[in-house]
Formats: C-alpha cells, sequence, structure tokens
C-alpha cells in the first residue's frame, strides 16, 4: 500500500504521520537476550529524565485530576463525572452512557459535532471524506456521544474511468451502527506499543537496549545502535516503509528487515515508519515465545473486557465489520478487489493478517474503554493492565529534540493536525490510515473516537485530516471555562483564519503608577495563533508588555515583553498586569487582539476583570455596566463556559 507515509497533510501543514498499514506476524530464530542498560521499571513520574537527548518532565497528570484543580478547567456545576484521578486510592470509572451534562460536558458543541462529521458524507470538496462513521465522545466515566453515520458498506467497487464508486444495490448497503467494527490500521501500532511496556515494566524488555540484543540478525545494514526506544519514538532511522508484501515466504520478508540500511543516524531524527513496530513485534514475539494476536487478547484485550477487538475477526463478523477499498493496481500494492473483514494494509495482509503496526479490528465502544483504562492510570474495573508509572511514560514526550514531532512510547502527542483544539501537551493518540483516530486529554480527562471508513471505495478520496480536526475542537469547545470572575468573560471564540478585537474606550492617563489588571485564559495554536494587547494613540498600534501570574504552581510573574501569549498555558486563569506609564499624561487606547490562521486552532483566550487603574483611581472598571457598555467587541462574546 502507498500514501500517507509520515508524508505532509493535503492541509499544508503536518502530515498524516498514520503511514501506510503494514506488515505483521512475523517470527524469528534467533537468539535474545536482556543485555544492555535501560529504565526499566524506573520510575519517572517523580521528576526529570534525560535519555539520549530527550528530556522527560514533570509527571503527567492523568484521569481529571486537572480537570479539577482550578476554574480554567471549567466543569459543569455539580454535574461533573469526571473521575478521580490518580490520586492514591482514588475512584476510577468506568464506562456508562450519560448526558453532558453529567459528563460535565456543553451539548451544543456535541450536537454540532455530529453535523460537522455529516457534512463530511457529502463532497468535500470533491469526494465523501467517509462513507460513514462512529463518533464517541466522553469525560471521565460519562460516555456523552455515541453516533454512528453514513454507511458502514456502500461500495461494491471503484471505476477508475470516471472516479466514481459503484455502490452496492440499496438492499444490499449496510448503514454504520454504533457497534460497527473498523480496521484499525496504524491505531494497531498502539496496541503493540502498550505490550511493550508492559515487558517493560516486568522486566523483561530495557527501553534502551538495543534490538540486536533480542534479534541479533537485526544489526544488518547498519543498525547495530538501534534502540527499543528509537523503535516506540520513530527515531530509528528507518525509512517510513518497504514492500515486503513482494517476498514470497516468511524468511524473505524477514531478510529484508535485517538487511535495511537506516536513513539516518539513529537518535539524529524523527521519521514515523512502519518498520519500527514490525521490529518491536519480533522483539515481544521473541522474549515471551507467544504470537503478537495471542498477546493482544490475553495482556489487554481479554483483560479490559474489549470483546470486539481482535486481529483477524472471524467471518461471521464480516456484517458488522466496515468495508475499506477496492484494492487493485495501481493504486494499491495487490490485486484483492473489495477489501472488507479482511486487513487492508498490504503489508499485514502478506503476512497473515497479524502486524506490529496494523491489522487490529475494533469499534468505538472498546477504544474508548482503552482510553478510559489509560487516564485512570493503567486500570479499568478490576483490571490493571499497567502501573502508574508505566503510563507516564505513554504520556512523557521523548523527542523534545523535534520539535513539532512530540512523542510518548507509541503515542504521539500535542499533534494538532489531527488533535484540533484537544491538542496540548498531554494530549496522546493516534490515527490509521483507513480514517480512524483516537485522542485523550489528561488535562480535561476527555476521550474521543472517531471511525470512518475513508478509503471506501478508493484511498485517493480522503484527504488531510479535517472530519478529525472539527470532530476534536468541538469536543474541547464542549469543555466549559467558567468566568474567574463574576457571570460572564469575554471569549475570543474558536474561529480559524479570523482575527477578533476587543477594544477599550480611549483613556487619559496622569499617574506615573498607570496599569491594566485582568484574568487571562489562553490554549493556541502554538506560534501560528496568537492574542496581543496592544495600544494606541489614535493611529498605530504598538505592542504593549504585560507579565502573567499563574495559581500556585508557579508563583514568580512571567514577562510577555512582546505583548503577546501563544500556545498552552495549563487551561488556568492567569492574573495579568501591564504597566501603562509610557502613555502618562497621553489620550491611550488599548484593545486584546486575538489572530488565527487558516489551518488549526486551540480552545481560544477567556479576558475577564479588566481594569484600569491611574494611581489610587480606577479610570475602567468592566464590572461597571457604564464601562462595560463602551467596549467595542468584533469577534469576541460574553461567554458563561
Amino acid at each position: 500500500m502507498t500514501g500517507d507515509t509520515n508524508g505532509r497533510a493535503a492541509d499544508g501543514r503536518e502530515g498524516a504521520h498514520e503511514g501506510p498499514e503494514r506488515a505483521g506476524g512475523l517470527g524469528t530464530s534467533t537468539d535474545a537476550r536482556t543485555a544492555g542498560s535501560g529504565i526499566a521499571r524506573r520510575r519517572v513520574g517523580g521528576g526529570i529524565l534525560a535519555l539520549g537527548g530527550a528530556l522527560a518532565l514533570t509527571p503527567i497528570p492523568l484521569a481529571g485530576a486537572a480537570a479539577r484543580s482550578g476554574p480554567g478547567a471549567g466543569t459543569a456545576d455539580g454535574a461533573a463525572d469526571t473521575g478521580a484521578g490518580m490520586e492514591s486510592g482514588a475512584h476510577r470509572p468506568t464506562l456508562r452512557r450519560g448526558s453532558a451534562a453529567r459528563a460535565g460536558l456543553l451539548q451544543e458543541p456535541l450536537d454540532q459535532l455530529v453535523r460537522d462529521a455529516e457534512a463530511y458524507l457529502a463532497d468535500s470538496p470533491e469526494h465523501p471524506w467517509y462513507a460513514g462513521a462512529v463518533l464517541l465522545a466522553g469525560r471521565g466515566g460519562t460516555v456523552a456521544l455515541h453516533r454512528p453515520i453514513g454507511k458502514a458498506v456502500r461500495y461494491a467497487a471503484y471505476d477508475e474511468k470516471t472516479d466514481t464508486g459503484v455502490e452496492f444495490p440499496a438492499d444490499q448497503q449496510i448503514a454504520m451502527a454504533e457497534d460497527t467494527v473498523f480496521d484499525l490500521a496504524s491505531i494497531s501500532k498502539l496496541f503493540t506499543s502498550l505490550l511493550a511496556v508492559q515487558q517493560i515494566e516486568r522486566g523483561a524488555l530495557e527501553l534502551e537496549a538495543t534490538v540486536a540484543s533480542y534479534l541479533p540478525d537485526f544489526a544488518g545494514g547498519g543498525k547495530q545502535d538501534v534502540t527499543v526506544r528509537h523503535l516506540l519514538t520513530h527515531t530509528s532511522g528507518f525509512r517510513s516503509w518497504i514492500p515486503l508484501y513482494e517476498e514470497p515466504t516468511r524468511e524473505g520478508k524477514l531478510q529484508r528487515l535485517w538487511e535495511e540500511v537506516p536513513a539516518s543516524t539513529p537518535g539524529s531524527a524523527y521519521l514515523y515508519s512502519d518498520l519500527n513496530l514490525i521490529s518491536l513485534q519480533l522483539i515481544l514475539e521473541k522474549i515471551t515465545g507467544r504470537p503478537l494476536d495471542a498477546l493482544l487478547r490475553d495482556e489487554i484485550t481479554a483483560p479490559l473486557g474489549m470483546h470486539r477487538t481482535r486481529y483477524n475477526p472471524p467471518a461471521t463478523w464480516k456484517p458488522k465489520i466496515a468495508a475499506t477499498e477496492d484494492a487493485r493496481l495501481p493504486w494499491s500494492g495487490l490485486e484483492r478487489g473489495l477489501v472488507w473483514g479482511e486487513v487492508h494494509d498490504e503489508n499485514a495482509f502478506g503476512l497473515d493478517g497479524v502486524a506490529g503496526h496494523a491489522g487490529v479490528f475494533s469499534c468505538a465502544w472498546d477504544l474508548a474503554v482503552l482510553a478510559r483504562t489509560l487516564l485512570n492510570g493503567g486500570v479499568y474495573g478490576r483490571a490493571r493492565i499497567l502501573s502508574e508509572e508505566s503510563v507516564d511514560l505513554l504520556f512523557t514526550d521523548f523527542n523534545t529534540a523535534f520539535p513539532g514531532d512530540e512523542h510518548g512510547l507509541g503515542f504521539e502527542l500535542y499533534q494538532h493536525w489531527y488533535m484540533g483544539a484537544m491538542a496540548t501537551p498531554r494530549s496522546a493518540g493516534h490515527t490509521g490510515f483507513t480514517g480512524t483516530s483516537l485522542v485523550l486529554d489528561p488535562s480535561t480527562d476527555t476521550f474521543l473516537v472517531v471511525l470512518g471508513n475513508s478509503v471506501h471505495p478508493v484511498r485517493s478520496w480522503r484527504s488531510g485530516s479535517a472530519p478529525r480536526v472539527a470532530a476534536a475542537n468541538q469536543l474541547a469547545r464542549a469543555v466549559p471555562v467558567r468566568p474567574e470572575r463574576g457571570r460572564t468573560a469575554w471569549f475570543s471564540g474558536m474561529a480559524s483564519a479570523s482575527t477578533a478585537t476587543l477594544t477599550l474606550p480611549a483613556l487619559r492617563l496622569h499617574s506615573a503608577r498607570a496599569r491594566l489588571e485582568c484574568a487571562l485564559w489562553w490554549d493556541t495554536e502554538r506560534a501560528a495563533d496568537a492574542l496581543f494587547l496592544e495600544a494606541s494613540e489614535g493611529q498605530d498600534w504598538q505592542p504593549v508588555p504585560f507579565t502573567t501570574l499563574a495559581p500556585g504552581h508557579r508563583p514568580d510573574p512571567q514577562p510577555h515583553p512582546t505583548g503577546s501569549v501563544t500556545g498552552w498555558s495549563g487551561r488556568v486563569w492567569h492574573r495579568l498586569e501591564a504597566d501603562l506609564t509610557a502613555w502618562r499624561g497621553r489620550d491611550v487606547t488599548l484593545r486584546w487582539r486575538y489572530a488565527t490562521d487558516r489551518l488549526y486552532v486551540g480552545r481560544g483566550a477567556y479576558v475577564d476583570g479588566l481594569r484600569v487603574r491611574d494611581g489610587v483611581r480606577t479610570v475602567f472598571d468592566a464590572e461597571r455596566p457604564r464601562d462595560a457598555g463602551r467596549i467595542e467587541a468584533t469577534g469576541w462574546a460574553p461567554s458563561a463556559d
């Protein structure tokens, strides 16, 4: 299969790292040894850990602890069922259906999430992005949205001459259902990664050990220095993909892998590659003596009750499985016709459907169970599949040397290109080439599953990740941000390619101690979108430097000499102060300007408690009705959430 391999998405920004779904089920005849110094079972939650240039910072708050830690998280008053975090002895929720209010979410953004998703069933712009999808969103232990849309099976074939899909007769088409099973494609990588971290936790696998210490033949082609961590963080130097399916024998496929020469020195660059997880599969099968599909069943899906998750689903499941592609040359590597009930990826198909990088089938509810397990710190009900320390590894950025390619062990972190406004340094997830995605945000205890069959009837019809981003934006908006004081705060909105201004009336300042005070909350796409404080004496606008002070954990004021903020602020209110003495004796107009580019956005910005003091006098106070009425808002609006 060819396609998105670490390329750039059609939207022109960060690419769909999901890659062509590849390989699987490989065995090895070589002996392993557990040599090499690593960090097996080392606790990383207590401080800073340096690993080969990667810097793992403070522990990641999970399971809603951050969501309840301050007003910035904004749970619904008395209604949120967000769990109790990873504190010792805390209750860790299991899933149940419930209202948006019970989940601590707003209903209207969830309704809009569905409307946005349905829009992509139509041409967007030339073809539907998917034939159908299953959407699931929740917070804490509550699944507040679980909605199927469109068709699981619609097309019998693809007509390349007319670039149209050949539809099944209406009575043979199958509608999406809540329990429709999907080929997860590269989301399979997460399961392989979890299995590897389990072995690290148990001491059978060392994170910093070389792969060749387990698989001696792997050292061929100059790969002797590649470590397990390199595989899990896509820094091994492997190119994105090779057509293993072209080799007719298992031995031939392995030989291609052994002989593969790295495209870069291990640890020197980020390059997403299916070969990393194929190699990790080989290690797991070697050190455990069990095939990957058995490991998945015994170590993850059976303990968690994920009964609709497995490799190679039986024929009896086919009516409940979403069809994928009419796989034929030249767009596919193999002549297969309509792929339905079998793995889509060519390498995984050529290796009997069991692969470290692709091949897992699952449904939305099962993936939500997995998300809830991780947000709970590795436990779901009576089953624990990972320790809290091991879950920390999944949410720890090991790729600090490669900004923009943040990566935990197997999980991608902070990726706006499909996480949209759910993207924070703590947000983890993955996508799959077939149209699937999973995102979980520990800072708000939210999780989102979007499962679509976007290569049905052909892979060329899908482009970028717009439906994923749209869904994530709406779930992020559904998490309320309560005003710092009073009933409403000014909200910038979340529109892309826009400029929103919030302008105070002209004020004459007389004191040498004039200053602006307010509360500020912001979460933007880092660098691309920003919030600016500006001043004008009638014509040009110039930046106004200011300081911000976060509650509790950061006692020192943080300077913003450029008069702007961008990125993630921790989802808490900050106290802001700006020195206005430069305009002493002059009329000055102050404004907030929120500017976004055309692609991705964060949760936006909020301003509350605007006040201008001129020495001991308060010359403007937004809490006074007369002053509030003099504010000019373009794009900003009062918001209670």
